[in-house]
């Protein structure tokens, strides 16, 4: 998802490449299985919303075939544009400020969207509304406030720089109005929302090499804003990309909840 009013971590910067890589290798089993519980098969029609990348995308085309549907969505889709082949579509679209692109979607699914939409309110109304009756919502959001390290073991001047920055990251995050205890949430939302047959689970990585590749891609992306903000000089920057890359730290995620839910 790339927003273009202060969102911190937009698709343009060749970091944005490198981030989704990440993500994908830490949370697409995740998401698949999800999917394939919500029963996704042949003909389905389904929203991805603020797709960023192509792995899951990609995935819902094979899932969905020929008969199928698979609409993805973003307000920057440049990194999604080489998946939009039949059966996928591409779309410029805001999901936190626009009316939703379609209706009568068997599946909606949303990955680490919401969290940095600002009328989160409206963006999952519009989701559920683009549902037909008895289509299934898939939302799948980090939850940072709920474990907020990047070293869950904090023994060393290594892991402690590392928590530092993590820190100053959150700060910075907040500040551009994303909300870091959104996930925890998201059962309660669906249910108020009217879903029927809510249920949530997470997923909290520890010590993958994905997570070493997204922390330094994420802190090379947000670099100069670390330093503008006070949270840590060049050389502190420096001194701990060169400790992830070392591969002696045990690098964690923010857990990522998915929760789902049938429209009635």
């Amino acid at each position: 998802m790339t927003r273009t009013d202060g969102y911190l971590l937009d698709n343009g910067r060749a970091e944005a490449a490198e981030r989704f890589d990440a993500f994908a290798t830490l949370f697409d089993p995740t998401t698949f299985r999800h999917v394939q519980a919500l029963g996704v098969g042949p003909g389905w029609r389904c929203w991805e919303v603020g797709a960023g990348g192509t792995s899951v995308v990609s995935w819902l085309a094979k899932r969905v075939g020929p008969t199928g549907r698979v609409l993805a969505t973003d307000i920057d889709t440049s990194r999604v544009a080489p998946a939009g082949r039949p059966p996928v579509e591409v779309r410029v679209h805001d999901v936190g400020a626009e009316e939703p692109p379609g209706d009568g979607f068997d599946l909606v699914h949303a990955r680490l969207v919401l969290v940095h939409v600002p009328d989160r309110e409206r963006a999952l109304r519009s989701m559920i509304g683009a549902l037909r009756p008895g289509g299934r919502l898939l939302v799948e959001d980090a939850d940072p406030a709920l474990q907020p390290l990047l070293c869950p073991d904090e023994h060393g001047p290594e892991q402690q720089l590392a928590n530092r920055l993590r820190h100053g990251f959150r700060h910075l995050l907040s500040q551009r109005g994303a909300d870091l205890s959104y996930g925890r949430r998201l059962p309660r939302l669906l249910r108020e929302a009217g879903l029927r047959r809510v249920e949530a689970d997470a997923y909290f990585p520890v010590a993958s090499p994905a997570c070493a590749a997204l922390e330094s891609a994420t802190v090379r992306h947000i670099r100069d804003e670390l330093v503008s903000a006070g949270v840590a000089s060049h050389d502190d920057i420096d001194r701990h990309l060169a400790n992830v890359a070392s591969g002696d730290m045990d690098l964690a995620t923010a857990p990522m909840i998915s929760a789902w839910g049938r429209k009635a």
